[in-house]
């Protein structure tokens, strides 16, 4: 079974760096460019409905009453998260570029993964309840706080965050979620019974977004003003991001004496950051040919944190299940 689902991560990280490299080697143009986004624009719909029929309410009753667990796993993601990126790209904002640097930002920003953190808190044998919370209402809230973030991280008043991007988000993602949750009587059991279903919109929609971001970057030039040196080092910046993330994670879990079970949801819920809920937000917030590299950090963080995740998860597995009962 653990084969199996590292073999997943594998497949799922090929796919991506398949649709990266297809977004920039045979980038969609004109008509074709228009319809993808079309086409996309329903896709993102169609998976935050399917997240709100499947969202049970109960579960994140159950995990929110440890109050002390979901808040700092609140404040690891919207107040630790967001000082360090802004450290960082003040830090490396004259190397990085002023549009990596704002994918920086943005990537701090972010909401927890949802599936991620809840497996890999799963296999570690940690509080699967309260990781539902945590890492739903961490998407829920970040809907609409993570444009506001944005907004007072890069003090665009008028430079690319609008009100009619805001009012995007809202038409395109929480709208649709609203009436998922409405309709779950109705349709939650049809989509719980088919979880195949919400991976192929789940991962189909993903790839529709970095394969639209990357062919507009492509067309409009991006990446050939973006030299290799910025590139190595944006894979040096995020890694210290998510190695400091990660630590700061451990650490805070040990200083309040957190039992096992809730330090293995504060590790994966307060350090990862959603591409699901990530790409959607960028695409309506940013221009089409800056969204590939804005997202650039967030697809190296996503990628690492797999891979960080999945040894970790592994190995905390393998250590309960030797240890005496």
């Amino acid at each position: 079974m653990n084969y199996i689902k590292r073999i997943g991560i594998d497949a799922y990280m090929i796919l991506l760096l398949a649709t990266v490299i297809a977004g920039i080697v045979l980038p969609a143009t004109g008509v074709a460019a228009e319809g993808l986004r079309g086409v996309t624009f329903w896709a993102v719909s169609l998976l935050f409905f399917l997240y709100g029929a499947k969202l049970d309410p109960s579960a994140v009753k159950a995990g929110i009453t440890n109050w002390r667990l979901q808040g700092m796993t609140f404040g690891a993601t919207y107040v630790l998260f967001p000082l360090i990126g802004l450290l960082l790209a003040t830090l490396c904002s004259p190397i990085l570029g002023a549009t990596v640097t704002m994918g920086l930002l943005f990537l701090s920003v972010l909401p927890s993964t949802v599936q991620s953190s809840i497996a890999f808190t799963s296999i570690a044998g940690g509080n699967v309840p309260a990781a539902i919370c945590a890492a739903s209402v961490s998407n829920l809230i970040g809907v609409i706080l993570t444009p506001v973030l944005v907004t007072l991280l890069l003090h665009q008043g008028d430079g690319g965050v609008s009100l009619d991007a805001i009012g995007k988000i809202g038409v395109q993602i929480l709208l649709p979620f609203i009436v998922g949750q409405v309709m779950r009587p109705l349709v939650g059991g049809f989509v719980q019974r088919h979880k195949l279903l919400t991976m192929i919109v789940d991962r189909g929609s993903i790839m529709l977004i970095i394969y639209s971001a990357f062919s507009a970057g492509t067309v409009s030039g991006l990446w050939s003003a973006i030299p290799v040196t910025t590139l190595m080092l944006l894979f040096a910046v995020v890694w210290l991001f998510l190695a400091v993330g990660m630590w700061s994670m451990i650490a805070f879990g040990k200083a309040a004496g957190m039992p096992d079970a809730d330090r293995a949801v504060l590790f994966y819920c307060g350090s990862t950051k959603s591409l699901a809920s990530g790409l959607p937000i960028a695409t309506a917030l940013f221009a089409p040919d800056l969204v590939g590299a804005i997202v650039l950090p967030l697809m190296i963080y996503h990628i690492s944190q797999l891979l960080v995740c999945a040894f970790v998860s592994q190995r905390a597995s393998r250590r309960a299940a030797a240890a005496p009962a």
